[in-house]
């Protein structure tokens, strides 16, 4: 039996973490959510997950581009996607987005569709 893909979602916001669970649920993996940067952290080095869906405004002194930018950094969870899903939407948040190496930046309001296909494509 092969193991059930981890995806992460990292909002600080409950509302959007229910709203992306609701639509990642149909692809049938275990979806854990963090609130701050440095619990997505801590959760990424335990979980390691395939999929980490990421705001980049977070409380806690953490921003999501640092977040991507140390998951990217650390060789035990540089594979892991990273899709940032953020408000932040002007042409030097998209740039500082893949400076941090993020794999796909998607601005809120987001289609749900397309961020099943990011992750479902992975």
């Amino acid at each position: 039996m092969s193991q059930r893909r981890q995806i992460l979602i990292v909002d600080d916001q409950s509302e959007l973490r229910k709203l992306i669970r609701m639509t990642l649920e149909p692809l049938g993996c275990d979806l854990h959510e963090a609130e701050t940067g440095m619990a997505a952290l801590a959760m990424v080095r335990s979980l390691k997950p395939s999929v980490v869906i990421l705001d980049v405004m977070l409380p806690g002194g953490v921003d999501g581009y640092q977040v991507c930018q140390a998951i990217k950094a650390d060789p035990a969870t540089r594979q892991t996607r990273v899709i940032m899903v953020t408000a932040r939407g002007q042409q030097a948040d998209i740039e500082e987005g893949l400076r941090a190496r993020a794999d796909c930046y998607l601005v809120k309001p987001f289609s749900p569709l397309q961020l099943m296909q990011e992750v479902g494509n992975y």
